[in-house]
């Protein structure tokens, strides 16, 4: 009996004791518009965080993707907001940023691990200060369908314009498969998945997007003018009923086996692994000749950054500079293939197709989407809302590429100085 007793105690006393630890655990929350990943931070990344420092308790709080961005300005206004911050890339953080409602990174350990194209959506736009710490980019190609080429006779992925074409017109005549699955009925996709996928070969990735912002190119020079042109040859490979197919249509066409090639982001691999049935493969935007530099679009989509008025701010700032090692690089970009780490180091990617796509950084120059950093900031008209418009608008022959160029440049004109009168 006495025995049982004083097991019990020290049963008690162990339990006790486990309780007094958690209860001192610092606890820091992360806000988030990933609310798909949740099950992949609680199973996988905060476990190795909190392992590693098992004084900090980390909860993960994703919000709706389409209503984070109102969702944590009422949360910062009302100090009620996390202690980390998912940040989006570009004005929306650079906003936050100046209210003072997102903290200066700069000095914080591990920042130094980034080049400046990677840290170029969180810092001021003379790149003195940094309030986020980069996490991932996608990049910007072509996946197509393995079954698809070897039926149509295509021994090789294109690696030129031409030879693009050459495949397309095979697909087509073969008949078995839409040659290309992309709709122009949400818009985005013509833009993003378009212009923006094969445009930084015209443009010379950021020599071109830089010239635009100094004012020394215009969206009517020929470099920006020749992917419109390339947009507007392919209305005939997108299948009948093209205009009316949205983004989901466009997914299901090619998962469910019924196109060839699907201009992609990387973003896409996830899903496509789930739902495609058949053996995949990704080539870049074909280049105009053979042996001329390659440009991708390797564009900054998510980084994390810390609350100013955090009441657990050195934990925080602990869990942060842990973002930027790269051991959470690993973690964060195998759990979810295609986000690609911004880590200036190596990091093994597992998945076949995420390998294939970040290879190209050694192949390639990489930029940014070129509509995305301070040339979208007028509200009427904005950059990228017409980029979207224009570049549907030109698959669907309604808009020559020349007129819709005009109306870009006109747009940007009409309210960014660099711009005025060119």
């Amino acid at each position: 009996m006495k025995r049982t007793l004083l097991l019990a105690a020290s049963a008690a006393a162990i339990l006790a004791g486990s309780a007094i630890a958690a209860s001192a655990a610092t606890e820091i929350t992360i806000e988030s518009w990933r609310n798909d990943d949740l099950s992949i931070w609680q199973d996988q990344i905060i476990p190795a965080f909190e392992k590693a420092n098992p004084d900090i308790k980390v909860t993960f709080t994703p919000s709706a993707p389409a209503d984070y961005n109102a969702a944590l300005n009422a949360k910062l206004d009302a100090g009620t907001a996390g202690d980390i911050i998912t940040c989006r890339p570009f004005d929306a953080s650079l906003e936050l940023f100046k209210k003072g409602q997102l903290a200066d990174l700069t000095s914080l350990p591990g920042m130094d691990k980034y080049a400046p194209v990677a840290k170029a959506a969180w810092s001021t736009d003379d790149g003195k200060a940094t309030f986020c710490v980069p996490m991932a980019s996608v990049i910007h190609g072509f996946i197509y369908n393995k079954e698809a080429f070897k039926k149509a006779g295509i021994a090789s992925e294109p690696k030129t314009v031409a030879e693009f074409y050459a495949d397309l017109d095979k697909i087509k005549k073969d008949g078995t498969y839409v040659p290309m699955a992309m709709g122009t009925k949400d818009q985005w996709e013509a833009a993003t998945m378009g212009y923006e996928n094969i445009g930084p070969n015209d443009w010379h990735g950021e020599d071109g997007r830089l010239a635009v912002i100094k004012g020394t190119e215009k969206l009517t020079d020929p470099a920006f003018v020749e992917p419109f042109k390339e947009l507007a040859k392919w209305g005939p490979y997108l299948g009948d009923g093209y205009k009316a197919q949205s983004y989901p249509d466009s997914q299901n066409m090619f998962t469910l086996g019924r196109a060839a090639i699907y201009p992609a982001g990387s973003w896409e691999i996830s899903g496509f692994r789930k739902d495609a049935k058949f053996e995949m493969g990704v080539f870049p935007p074909p280049v105009e000749k053979e042996g001329d530099t390659c440009y991708i679009s390797d564009h900054v989509d998510i980084a994390v950054g810390l609350n100013p008025k955090s009441k657990n701010a050195d934990a925080a700032k602990k869990f942060l500079a842990w973002v930027a090692t790269a051991e959470f690089a690993g973690l964060y970009s195998n759990a979810l293939p295609g986000f690609f780490p911004l880590y200036n180091g190596e990091v093994a990617q597992k998945d076949p197709l995420a390998q294939d796509f970040v290879s190209w950084r050694g192949k390639c120059k990489s930029t940014i989407r070129m509509s995305y950093q301070i040339l979208s900031r007028g509200a009427k008209p904005n950059l990228e809302d017409q980029l979207w418009v224009e570049s549907a608008n030109v698959i669907n022959g309604t808009d020559t590429p020349d007129a819709a160029a005009k109306k870009l440049q006109d747009g940007l004109a009409s309210w960014y100085d660099p711009q005025k009168g060119k």
